[in-house]
């Protein structure tokens, strides 16, 4: 018998078979449940071993209505803080029996038909969303109907729903309050797409310390941007096309990505930073230190985000969900921090 059965790979229902017992336990055994009878278990685990069964994750998951996957809904990995987050995300990840399934995705398209038939097959037993944007109401809508989910910095008014991110107004005010303590009062702000939650809440930020200083913003000192390089590099161009009295003297950037085009354009017409024009960005990436100069921004801790997310994640798949509902207004905010580097400094009437 044991010959005929190694000539395939067998399955749980072989092993219920052999062993004399039902498919469930079987799977009770195998996702190491106390609430099997001991004598069964021994059976199973006896059966296991003599025909050298080799169970499937998914498939032992699955048949006990719990997976030990994870799933992480993302923007394409091209995106400079995936990364960083996965990192996170990873190491939190390697000292539990848990791993982890990918999904990326792009923006152009409505994936929702993709994760009913994830979330119908009960392929992963709890979901962690990095930006969902618009998929965000319809991952909301699944987390109130049972789905563990926890969500890191949405695009989109947070709704009651487990999630991590930053303090963005907060973060944007320290940085636009920092030019003004050199010495500068003309601060230009490129603004990131204004459907992003975190675009809003800069400018804010933005806004608030120029108002605490006694200054008006000024609308000819916001540009609007799309976080892209490209837009970076348009925005500069047309403060730098203007008059060189009508120039700010300091640009803060909504994000790194950004602060590099107008860094590159600076270059291209001669302009120095931080002598002309002082350049402060939003995120920290890792190309942002060694740059020349190096960029003076605010840094996100996105490996935290990551590790802290999935902690999170974790800690409610251990509860019912009744207890996640009750912890549903959870929003832990992570520290920002200021990495001034040489891309800033004093208004140039200050240095002459």
């Amino acid at each position: 018998m044991q010959g005929s059965n190694t000539q395939r790979k067998l399955t749980i229902q072989d092993i219920a078979r052999l062993a004399g017992v039902s498919k469930a336990t079987v799977s009770r055994v195998l996702n190491h449940r106390p609430s099997v009878n001991p004598s069964l278990r021994e059976r199973v685990l006896r059966t296991i071993h003599e025909y050298g069964f080799i169970p499937n994750a998914t498939a032992t998951g699955l048949a006990s209505g719990h997976t030990r996957l994870l799933g992480v809904l993302a923007p394409p990995l091209t995106w400079p803080a995936i990364p960083e987050i996965m990192r996170g995300v990873a190491e939190y990840i390697e000292g539990s029996p848990y791993e982890i399934v990918l999904y990326s995705i792009s923006f152009e398209r409505n994936h929702s038909d993709v994760l009913d038939r994830i979330l119908s097959m009960s392929m992963v037993s709890g979901l962690l969303a990095i930006l969902p944007g618009g998929l965000g109401r319809y991952l909301y809508q699944r987390f109130h109907l049972g789905l563990p989910l926890v969500v890191i910095d949405d695009q989109k008014v947070p709704a009651q729903v487990p999630r991590v991110g930053i303090d963005n107004v907060n973060s944007a005010y320290t940085a636009t309050r920092y030019l003004l303590e050199l010495g500068h009062r003309r601060i230009a702000h490129i603004q990131g797409p204004l459907h992003y939650l975190c675009s809003q809440e800069r400018y804010q930020g933005y806004c608030r310390a120029l108002e605490e200083a006694g200054i008006t913003p000024d609308p000819n000192l916001l540009l609007q941007g799309s976080f892209e390089v490209e837009s970076g590099q348009r925005c500069a161009e047309t403060l730098f096309s203007r008059p060189r009295n009508a120039w700010p003297t300091a640009i803060f950037s909504a994000n790194d990505q950004m602060a590099y085009g107008v860094m590159d354009v600076a270059e291209r017409l001669g302009v120095r930073i931080p002598e002309d024009v002082s350049l402060v960005g939003f995120d920290d990436n890792m190309l942002s230190s060694h740059l020349r100069p190096p960029l003076t921004t605010v840094h996100q801790p996105f490996s935290d985000m990551g590790f802290k997310a999935v902690e999170l994640l974790l800690n409610m798949l251990d509860s019912q969900h009744s207890k996640q509902q009750e912890e549903c207004s959870i929003h832990l905010q992570l520290p920002t921090q200021l990495c001034i580097r040489k891309s800033s400094g004093p208004p140039y009437y200050l240095l002459s």
